[in-house]
């Protein structure tokens, strides 16, 4: 008597609310066991306990915050620990920092940094070895359609960090698409989560028309979409996509002109 095939496995960072936990709930959706990390751990104890009883998976939590150096290892053990390989990494965890670069202190900065930049790349340097050498996996690079976007006032190191998102996600599928990955960066613009809580500025994002917002399921729901078909760039929405292909194609000194009125009233000043 053999026993059932495993399960297919993902990790997931940031994923205590917003879009990581609306991944976490597509993915179970779709059959996948769960490793949910982020630094709060009681909301991902109680979202892997609601997804192990609704879909018969296994998920469990991993505190972690990826701003601390090598902060990959704790997790990276933990999945080890349980027997299991990821097949799926999704890199969703992030913040932003309104205020102007030399007025926030480095190691904020440092954390920034550490969080959107070198987690991600040090998680997807750990499991693609395993992934090449079974023949398959998936990586998701959550970025932003901040990265076709000029650097503008406050914010400062965000349209970076975001640009090299996407380079990396299409520096990756060249590296490894005959290998059997499949990577996708997925570029959203405004979308219904805590993330601008988090910075102190949702008063200002309500004034956003609501025809630019997205749900972080909807989001959520292209990146997966994109990544079964091997999409490398996805841009969710058509007014993104608009405003991507304006972006790229305008004469940069407008549109570094209108970034910069347009951010103005998102920078929080020093």
């Amino acid at each position: 008597m053999t026993s059932a095939p495993a399960r297919p496995f993902a990790l997931v960072t940031g994923a205590s609310s917003g879009m990581g936990a609306a991944f976490a709930r597509a993915l179970a959706a779709r059959g996948y066991d769960l490793c949910l990390t982020a630094r709060r751990l009681d909301r991902l104890e109680r979202l892997a306990e609601d997804l192990a009883a609704a879909h018969g998976i296994e998920a469990f939590a991993v505190a972690a915050d990826l701003g601390a150096f090598e902060a990959e290892g704790p997790i990276l053990a933990a999945i080890a620990a349980r027997g299991r390989r990821v097949d799926l990494l999704v890199n969703n965890a992030g913040f932003s920092i309104p205020q102007s670069f030399a007025a926030t202190p480095w190691l904020r900065q440092r954390d920034f940094l550490m969080t959107l930049v070198v987690a991600p790349c040090a998680l997807a340097h750990a499991v693609i070895p395993g992934m090449v050498e079974r023949g398959h996996g998936r990586i998701i690079n959550v970025a932003s359609l901040a990265g076709f976007a000029p650097g503008a006032a406050g914010h400062s190191l965000y349209p970076g960090a975001k640009s090299l998102m996407i380079k990396f996600s299409q520096a990756l599928d060249a590296e490894y698409r005959a290998k059997g990955l499949s990577v996708t960066a997925v570029c959203p613009g405004f979308t219904r989560t805590e993330f601008a809580q988090a910075n102190a500025t949702q008063h200002l994002m309500d004034e956003a028309p609501r025809l630019f917002w997205q749900s972080a399921e909807t989001v959520v729901e292209t990146a997966l979409r994109a990544n079964d078909l091997g999409r490398v760039v996805v841009i969710p929405g058509w007014h993104n996509r608009l405003a991507a292909a304006l972006l790229q194609h305008l004469p940069q000194g407008l549109v570094a002109a209108a970034v910069r009125r347009g951010s103005a009233k998102y920078h929080l000043g020093d």
